[in-house]
């Protein structure tokens, strides 16, 4: 069986942004819960047959906080109306057969990376959804990213071994490298000041890796960071075990099954979203021949 395996929360925040404040007539929010629902039904009608599972942050990254207390720490709390869709948001994919997956201490992203490890290791085709560069890492033939649209009238968009080398520059396993001498602002992770994608990735295609590049400091071109990169050891010893993604988490048996359908016209009626009511119908009827 391939499977989908969707980085939670940045589908959701995705899904928050995308809509207006729309609530449910006792003022309940549901905009999320609207764009999440449709972006899924489109997902899931791609590639069928395959299986989902989705991860959660809970309780942030104890691994991450031990190397660097900062990390993340830029980042704006959540919304209000977010937080309150959360939830739903969870108990929406478990009504939809999802495996749905969290755990306190553990980042999202470590779950989703040794997920992927263990079903490729097994035999399934991968593709992983989310616009996080991090997960470039992973990439390679069987397994893919999969970015979610533009625009609603885009599709997903694919990454796969060329895409990484397109879009990056550099192999899809010297992702943490590149990570690491770019920095990450969204994760609050500084790299070397000055240092583009375009340098990082020259300096990579040169020299293979970021110890290298280190080793290989004096050698460095423009020559303004031979000084500067000998010097940052520590600093870039620090991102890579940041930026590299942990893939031996035990996650027990990643089980799925059909959608409970009865289930999930209830949830979408008791959020008041008739829309979406039709449409799961409509996905019921031509992924699974059931007239609801």
């Amino acid at each position: 069986m391939d499977y989908f395996l969707i980085d939670g929360y940045n589908m959701c925040f995705r899904a928050f942004y995308a809509m207006p404040e729309l609530t449910r007539s006792d003022g309940f929010p549901t905009g999320a819960l609207h764009a999440f629902f449709a972006g899924i039904i489109k997902l899931s009608s791609m590639d069928v047959p395959h299986a989902t599972a989705i991860f959660f942050d809970q309780g942030g990254s104890a691994r991450h906080r031990e190397i660097y207390p900062e990390y993340k720490a830029n980042r704006d709390a959540m919304p209000d109306a977010m937080r309150m869709q959360i939830e739903p948001i969870r108990e929406l994919c478990s009504l939809l057969g999802f495996f749905v997956k969290s755990q306190n201490g553990i980042e999202a992203d470590d779950l989703l990376a040794s997920a992927a490890e263990l079903l490729f290791a097994k035999g399934s085709k991968i593709s992983i959804v989310s616009a996080d560069k991090d997960f470039a890492q992973l990439i390679r033939p069987g397994i893919r990213q999969l970015l979610p649209p533009l625009k609603s009238s885009l599709g997903w968009r694919e990454i796969d071994t060329v895409g990484v080398r397109l879009k990056f520059g550099v192999l899809a396993s010297q992702i943490p490298d590149f990570l690491a001498l770019v920095g990450d602002n969204a994760d609050n992770i500084r790299g070397i000041d000055g240092v583009g994608p375009k340098t990082a990735a020259k300096w990579i295609k040169d020299f293979g890796s970021v110890e290298n590049i280190v080793k290989r400091a004096s050698w460095l071109k423009p020559e303004k960071f031979q000084k500067i990169v000998a010097e940052s050891s520590a600093l870039l010893s620090r991102n890579l075990n940041l930026v590299r993604l942990k893939t031996d988490y035990d996650l027990g048996d990643i089980s799925t099954s059909l959608p409970d359908f009865d289930g999930v016209i209830k949830f979408l009626e008791k959020m008041e979203m008739k829309r979406s009511v039709v449409s799961f119908k409509n996905f019921a009827k031509q992924q699974y021949q059931i007239s609801l």
